[in-house]
């Protein structure tokens, strides 16, 4: 079993319905996004990397054992690393401003095989018909927030970048009244193929 919370009941229950996600992570957009992210996205709050999703929410913490662990090793594995490019500034409505990959294909094959290895995990349980790959940018704050953030990231793109690994993540329910900052943390990196 995945050796993620602390060892004594009192600790145990503090980690009680801790959820899990698979990221792939762009480093290269943090520059670019990292301060409209710490701002108007509570994932980058809760210390969750600038990302484009592959399954959120995934299993639950304590249900990460080895067997999944290696299971997804093999997964991710068997996708080359590959270059790709964030070029546009897109919208969810007028409630979430993101970033658009130039070719979002390699990442719906992620996805789709992912979710193909574990039904019971839909990404964002299920809710959209389409998945549509991209990197958040910043859902809170007002309208004139998310516009301004919009505004200054546009000039910065395109950004090159490189997908060489899928994290997994876990921590306390993002939507908690009391998930202190900085709670979520990377259990395992899986790298993609050569």
């Amino acid at each position: 079993m995945l050796n993620m919370a602390p060892d004594t009941a009192g600790e145990r229950a503090a980690t009680h319905g801790w959820q899990s996600a698979l990221l792939l992570p762009v480093p290269a957009a943090e520059p670019a996004v990292g301060p409209h992210r710490a701002r108007l996205d509570a994932a980058a709050r809760d210390g969750v990397p600038a990302h484009l999703t592959v399954l959120y929410p995934f299993l639950p913490p304590d249900q990460v054992d080895d067997a999944v662990l290696a299971a997804l090793g093999r997964l991710f594995a068997g996708f080359p690393a590959f270059a790709f490019t964030l070029d546009r500034v897109a919208w969810f409505g007028e409630q979430v401003v993101w970033l658009a990959p130039r070719d979002p294909a390699p990442f719906r094959a992620i996805v789709a095989e992912a979710w193909a290895a574990y039904p019971q995990c839909p990404p964002y349980e299920g809710q959209h018909t389409e998945v549509v790959p991209h990197l958040t940018v910043g859902h809170q704050g007002t309208p004139a927030d998310r516009r301004a953030a919009a505004d200054a990231v546009a000039p910065l793109l395109p950004i090159e970048a490189v997908a060489t690994e899928v994290i997994l993540m876990a921590g306390p329910d993002p939507a908690g009244p009391d998930t202190p900052p900085g709670s979520w943390r990377t259990l395992k990196a899986f790298p993609l193929g050569g």
